[in-house]
């Protein structure tokens, strides 16, 4: 946990982020001996096939096949995008 004044933060913004960035450790700004503000790493954002890669299948191509040919089936051709 690092500290900072406003002034210093105002003067050595791009020093303080490289740190926060490089630490991921929140900075606490000051003010007058008073926290007014907390500056917090960002949270790692991950994309769809890393979020899922962990996850083992729960059917096999030809049963995912099969499951989306019968739900077309069963919806006929009425079914249509609402985005489309």
């Amino acid at each position: 946990m690092t500290t900072v004044t406003a002034t210093e933060l105002a003067r050595r913004t791009q020093e303080i982020l490289n740190q926060l960035l490089r630490d991921g450790e929140k900075v606490f700004v000051e003010r007058n001996q008073h926290v007014i503000a907390e500056l917090v790493p960002a949270a790692q954002s991950m994309t769809a096939r890393q979020a899922l890669a962990g996850l083992e299948p729960m059917l096999t191509a030809a049963e995912a096949k099969r499951w989306l040919d019968d739900s077309r089936k069963e919806l006929g051709s009425d079914l249509r995008d609402p985005w489309g």
